[in-house]
């Protein structure tokens, strides 16, 4: 039974925004992947939905002419991981994007949903948090930009105000020209599969592929939120890549991460999978950066 009081569809994003200002009780939608099972599970109740699905301007990936790789919000994940652009400088995201639900959640759901539902599960998070990705929020009030690593600030919580309408993810060039990624996810299942852990790894070696130059480590269910691990990226600059880096790597995020027990794991074996799943993902990006390991 799906409780739903009021449905306006969207115009344009500044259309979504003044739905959003007049209306204090509106939600928006796009795939509704999430929002529909809020809704099933009465969670929603006499729900007032703001549809924002399959708007141009929030769809699609495009390159600036300074590098930027802009996402909008509203493309979903199989339309993202099929993107030109995508597979051809951030195929690690595609990848990973690639792998949420099943078919049908991937033709429907958004990585901008993916996003704003604050889950530290979230497919895409762990990868974008390793981009730097920056997120653009779109008020009656104005725009503010907020880097990701920002912007949860606690499980299901974020920083995006209720009249705030998420427009662009952005992962300007320097956080990606020059880096190789690879992501990691375990579940219980090969597919339709909430993660148990979510690692991404993106590094940048030396013009001998011999040194890590540039290292980043992302995790999702590891911490409440999506984390990095700057103290453990930090001590690995400058380092010959090797088999005892990537253990090294791999037992230093330890410090930096807090899993929680769950029904689908516990603690100690989310510990295990991270410390596991770093030295996979290492592995993987230093040898797509053209390295050997």
């Amino acid at each position: 039974m799906f409780d739903i009081q009021r449905f306006t569809a969207a115009s344009d994003a500044a259309d979504a925004v003044r739905l959003l200002r007049e209306d204090p009780d509106a939600v928006l939608i796009a795939g509704g992947t999430d929002v529909l099972i809020r809704i099933r599970e009465g969670k929603l109740p006499d729900a007032h939905l703001v549809s924002i699905h399959g708007l141009p301007e929030l769809t699609g990936v495009r390159r600036t002419p300074d590098g930027t790789i802009v996402i909008g919000p509203a493309t979903p994940f199989a339309v993202l991981a099929a993107d030109p652009i995508i597979q051809t400088c951030l195929p690690f995201l595609g990848e990973a994007v690639s792998r949420v639900g099943g078919p049908q959640t991937r033709e429907a759901g958004t990585v901008g949903g993916n996003l704003v539902n604050g889950a530290t599960s979230a497919d895409s998070a762990p990868s974008l948090c390793a981009l730097n990705a920056q997120l653009v929020l779109r008020s009656a009030d104005g725009t503010r930009t907020v880097p990701i690593t920002a912007f949860y600030t606690g499980p299901g919580r974020t920083v995006r105000r209720r009249d705030e309408l998420l427009t662009e993810i952005r992962i300007l060039p320097e956080d990606y020209a020059g880096f190789a990624g690879e992501t990691v996810k375990y579940g219980k299942r090969a597919a339709m599969e909430i993660a148990t852990l979510g690692c991404a790894v993106m590094v940048r070696l030396s013009d001998d592929k011999r040194t890590v130059r540039a290292l980043r480590l992302a995790y999702g269910v590891a911490a409440p939120t999506p984390i990095r691990c700057p103290q453990a990226e930090a001590a690995a600059v400058g380092k010959p890549v090797s088999t005892a880096l990537a253990d090294e790597i791999a037992h230093a995020v330890l410090d930096e991460v807090n899993p929680r027990s769950s029904w689908r794991a516990s603690r100690e074996f989310r510990l295990q999978l991270i410390e596991e799943l770093t030295r996979r993902a290492f592995r993987a990006a230093v040898i797509r950066a053209g390295g050997a390991i």
